[in-house]
């Protein structure tokens, strides 16, 4: 490798812009743990105080999710960036007709690649949308102002969307690193149509939380059975572990070699 090849095409894109991508996804991914594994939980611990539960939601959480919105984006668009400038992407990852281990990767980073743009579209069209009646309720009720009636339901809102995030997580994660270090090996070795049939299923599950996620299976409203995955982080833990389970079982049965 010469000098001037540490910045070409190919370098920038498997390298470059893949470095970018990790470190923005680390950030997304450390507030997103630390929404539902930190202040989600602790904010609920306040109990009766309500100004320090505000100022915290005004001082901290404005903050926190500044980041997290933002690195999400990043996270997003360096991940677009990789498929742009790597020389042949798109090529190499849609044409392989035969059983080949290409085949086997090409599905789970189109996993990976479904489930993070999902979770992504969660954090600025759900998650911060909603969040933004939870600051602007704490912030006028700290200024003396009437609470905003609304602020309890765009807070659950934002609650289930982040849990689904946090589900959906394992599994993308897993993929994305699987289609480099796990799914090349020869231990798979899927022809194009069980590739395909693979990540229709996918998408089919993941539509299906989403929407449970968004309410459309019996609301929103706290005891709602079909909510139970997302009533607490412990919950969420397990329904993504069981999500990462089923998807690794279908993809063992249907492009194992």
């Amino acid at each position: 490798m010469t000098a001037a090849s540490l910045f070409d095409q190919a370098a920038i894109g498997n390298f470059w812009f893949r470095y970018l991508h990790i470190l923005a996804g680390i950030t997304w991914i450390g507030l997103l743990y630390y929404f539902n594994l930190v202040q989600v939980p602790g904010l609920a611990a306040y109990g009766d105080e309500g100004k320090a539960r505000n100022i915290t939601i005004t001082q901290i959480a404005t903050r926190a999710l500044w980041w997290f919105r933002w690195a999400a984006i990043a996270t997003l668009a360096t991940g677009i960036l990789i498929t742009a400038v790597v020389p042949d992407y798109m090529q190499d990852f849609m044409n392989h007709p035969g059983s080949d281990p290409i085949n086997a990767k090409n599905a789970a980073i189109s996993v990976g690649m479904i489930l993070g743009i999902t979770m992504a579209a969660n954090v600025w069209m759900i998650i911060w949308k909603n969040q933004k009646v939870v600051i602007a309720n704490a912030t006028n009720v700290l200024n003396g102002g009437e609470a905003n009636p609304d602020a309890a339901t765009a807070g659950r809102r934002a609650m289930l969307a982040s849990r689904q995030n946090m589900i959906f997580s394992i599994s993308m994660l897993f993929y994305m690193v699987g289609a480099a270090h796990f799914y090349p090996e020869g231990a798979f070795s899927a022809t194009s149509g069980n590739a395909n049939t693979f990540v229709l299923i996918a998408v089919v599950l993941g539509a299906l939380l989403q929407l449970n996620a968004l309410g459309k299976f019996g609301g929103i409203k706290a005891g709602n059975k079909m909510l139970l995955p997302y009533e607490s982080h412990k919950n969420a833990i397990i329904s993504g572990v069981v999500l990462w389970a089923v998807l690794f079982i279908l993809s063992v049965v249907l492009m194992g070699a």
